[in-house]
């Protein structure tokens, strides 16, 4: 663990979406002096998106990429400064400020902190679906879905989120169709009767005991097809590897024009395990306001939390802009009432090797 300081600033935001520029944003204009750590994904869930349509402000629609330089641009313009870098660890000294140490051993410290770091969408890992990912394979339905209209759709999970996007999907796909690698769904019963709903109405239709292997297409074809292996016991291709099953494995090529990951998200929080922070069973922020908004200062004063980090539900470009927007206020309370009581004081620079 390296001591040596690179330097001390008011405010650090780990993140670099929509939550976390909106936070550098006002957090500029507020002259606290951020700090943006920009992570291993600069930009986000949002640079995988190629076009967004719901954000206010773009009748027309804006890239997700542009909408995110546009916002880079803006914080800069105010006076934020964005560095390449992905957060390892933040601990609160005894003097009240926070020690925050990158992966690559570069350590800072501040005086707040906003987690705006995001949660990263789960996937398959099967072919095709590098190439495809914003070409016709997404991991939001709401975000997604109207850009193919007229098209089988398949969705693939079997939790609450793969019924819910499901469902949402009815309203532009021929046939939506679900591939679930089980017999019985995961999700509540309220949301599987709406899926039954919807199957009787021909809308729906339930692929069980089945896995997607493989996505055909190309980026400027889109989505073609897709393979997919069914087997009766479930876990099609745990049976597919063991050479006693893998015969009774069907394998077989199916018609879709979008495919939808809906099997979870894992909110990027490993950096604040040690700090007494709050997190819930799958690893999400908690916050004052509890989940999906509210306030967001966290159980650790001067440590505040904003957009998919902390909100397992809405998980939209907006709402997570309102997020980053709320904890830059909040922090702006905080540090200017430790001001206000003398607290603020930069820590005393730790001399490197070698200087006298």
């Amino acid at each position: 663990m390296s001591d040596e300081i690179l330097e001390h600033r008011r405010l650090l935001v780990a993140g670099s979406g929509i939550a976390a520029l909106s936070a550098a944003i006002y957090a500029a204009r507020s002259n606290n002096d951020p700090l943006l750590i920009e992570g291993d994904e600069p930009g986000g869930q949002l640079t995988l998106t190629t076009d967004v349509e719901n954000y206010p402000g773009f009748p027309e629609g804006i890239s997700g990429p542009e909408l995110i330089n546009e916002m880079r641009a803006q914080a800069e313009k105010f006076g934020t400064e964005l560095r390449s870098g992905i957060v390892d660890d933040v601990e609160k000294r005894p003097e009240g400020h926070f020690r925050v140490e990158l992966t690559n051993g570069d350590v800072y410290t501040a005086d707040a902190v906003i987690a705006a770091s995001g949660a990263s969408a789960r996937t398959l890992g099967v072919p095709g679906e590098d190439d495809l990912m914003g070409y016709g394979l997404s991991t939001c339905a709401t975000c997604d879905g109207a850009f193919f209209r007229g098209e089988d759709m398949l969705v693939v999970g079997g939790g609450d989120a793969a019924m819910e996007e499901a469902n949402f999907l009815t309203k532009f796909a021929d046939t939506v169709y679900i591939a679930h690698r089980r017999e019985e769904f995961r999700a509540e019963d309220v949301w599987i009767e709406r899926v039954m709903d919807k199957v009787e109405d021909g809308e729906i239709e339930i692929l069980k005991n089945t896995e997607l292997t493989e996505i055909h297409g190309t980026a400027e074809e889109g989505i073609t097809g897709v393979t997919l292996v069914e087997h009766p016991d479930g876990h099609p291709t745990e049976k597919l590897e063991d050479p006693a099953t893998a015969e009774e494995v069907d394998e077989y090529d199916f018609d879709v024009g979008a495919v939808f990951y809906a099997i979870g998200h894992t909110p990027n929080t490993a950096y604040l395990e040690g700090t007494g922070v709050e997190l819930d069973d799958a690893g999400y922020l908690l916050t004052q306001g509890g989940r999906d908004g509210g306030q967001t200062a966290t159980a650790v004063e001067g440590i505040f939390g904003a957009g998919d980090v902390v909100d397992h539900h809405y998980q939209q470009a907006v709402t997570a802009g309102g997020m980053g927007v709320k904890a830059a206020l909040d922090a702006d309370d905080y540090l200017s009432d430790r001001e206000r009581a003398g607290e603020l004081h930069e820590p005393e620079p730790v001399a490197a090797e070698g200087d006298d």
